[in-house]
């Protein structure tokens, strides 16, 4: 088997990306202290076709060389916007008719791979900050809670990878890919 070459992966421009039909999904970074995060956040959205970044509370927002540096672009292609509190707007798109899903370890959460979105629902997916996670009253209001399950010495996986592992399982569920 022999690797891609750069030219043989084809892929949409970012005028093109953001005229495509995206997801019926947003990703909330709640309190997202590394801008590295934020980029790599960014970077996953554009892959699974993430309708939109919501950068809330303290979360960094580009234009930022740390954000840049691992966005590769994405933070150019991905819509975005900042919201300056996690639970408000948590709220707010609740109020809306989104589906509050918050990503954290949780009694009562169900593992992610369980979680099934519903077709015709649109779903606010919470990644919380890197030390105390989603906001409790976000959790709260949630209307589901996803864990992913885990079997080594750490609490935790960073945001970044736990974003990305749960986008993907979105993706590959609402697509069927």
């Amino acid at each position: 088997m022999k690797k891609k070459s750069i030219l043989e992966l084809t892929r949409v421009s970012a005028d093109d990306y953001r005229r495509m039909r995206k997801l019926p999904l947003a990703l909330m970074a709640d309190n997202v202290r590394s801008m590295h995060n934020v980029g790599s956040m960014l970077r996953t959205s554009d892959a699974f076709l993430v309708g939109e970044v919501v950068l809330a509370g303290i979360t960094g927002r580009p234009p930022h060389p740390e954000i840049s540096k691992t966005a590769l672009g994405a933070d150019e292609s991905v819509r975005w916007r900042h919201a300056d509190d996690s639970f408000a707007e948590a709220a707010r798109m609740k109020g809306e008719g989104w589906k509050v899903v918050a990503l954290e370890q949780a009694h009562g959460s169900v593992p992610l791979s369980d979680f099934v979105p519903e077709a015709g629902e649109r779903y606010l997916l919470v990644a919380g900050n890197e030390v105390e996670g989603v906001d409790q009253r976000i959790v709260d209001i949630a209307d589901a809670v996803v864990e992913i399950p885990q079997s080594g010495t750490k609490h935790s996986l960073n945001v970044a990878v736990s974003a990305g592992i749960a986008l993907y399982s979105f993706y590959t569920k609402m697509t069927g890919k």
